[in-house]
């Protein structure tokens, strides 16, 4: 599983505050050389609650057929992404 914690970085203050946090996890149903992954995305409230956030996000996704051997782990964060805000898509 992984987990992406989104950090803003004050440079007046120096504060550092987690505003968002998505899961990437493999459902277990790929091969050796392509996965398929959910994605779970939770709102801003739950930031850093994962165990809310993957019971309840407030969006999802999926990635089928990643070529997991093939890529860097960046690819699938943009799939990932895409698939859980489809509305961006171009």
């Amino acid at each position: 599983m992984l987990v992406l914690r989104l950090e803003l970085h004050s440079a007046i203050t120096g504060k550092i505050t987690e505003i968002g946090t998505t899961i990437i996890a493999n459902d277990g149903t790929g091969t050796d050389n392509l996965g398929n992954y959910t994605v779970r995305v939770g709102n801003k409230n739950d930031a850093g609650n994962i165990r809310k956030i993957y019971d309840k996000p407030q969006r999802m996704g999926s990635v089928k057929d990643y070529p997991r051997l093939s890529y860097n782990v960046w690819r699938l964060i943009v799939r990932a992404l895409l698939a859980a805000f489809p509305e961006e898509r171009k």
